[in-house]
């Protein structure tokens, strides 16, 4: 089975279509692979580096770019078992990261040096999940 690691055209046209200027947390679910697979021409390359190591490389160089559209990460956890839905979609790392809108999350992605470091997620993720979360009060019970 192959993982979603990077969305598809469709799913990045659907987000680019949302509004921009809204705040806008992503949940993440993140999957390592047990070992890093990089490119034959990257650096890292044979190190026998762990997808766990590769991922936070990818967090290490990335965190400035993060940081200056304005992002932070909101919340984090470390799942321990699927309780409802596909006991397959196991989940290594879970967090929820914040921007100012959509507008700053797709300057990051698309920044020179955010796409340069971007080969240390491949590299170690095995599987993924990206939503984009309108943030709301919470109320007095579940959900809304």
């Amino acid at each position: 089975m192959t993982g979603s690691i990077d969305p598809t055209r469709p799913q990045f046209d659907a987000f680019k279509g949302l509004p921009r200027d809204t705040p806008i947390q992503m949940l993440n679910l993140v999957r390592l692979k047990p070992l890093a697979e990089y490119p034959e021409d990257h650096p890292d390359h044979g190190k026998g580096l762990s997808g766990l190591d590769a991922y936070r490389a990818y967090g290490r160089e990335s965190a400035e770019v993060f940081a200056r559209v304005g992002g932070r990460q909101v919340w984090a956890g470390r799942p321990e078992t699927v309780v409802t839905g596909p006991q397959d979609e196991r989940w290594d790392l879970a967090f929820i990261a914040e921007y100012p809108g959509g507008g700053a999350f797709l300057a990051m992605v698309t920044d020179p040096g955010y796409r340069a470091v971007v080969k240390h997620r491949t590299a170690g993720v095995e599987d993924s999940r990206l939503i984009r979360l309108a943030p709301l009060t919470p109320g007095e019970g579940f959900g809304e």
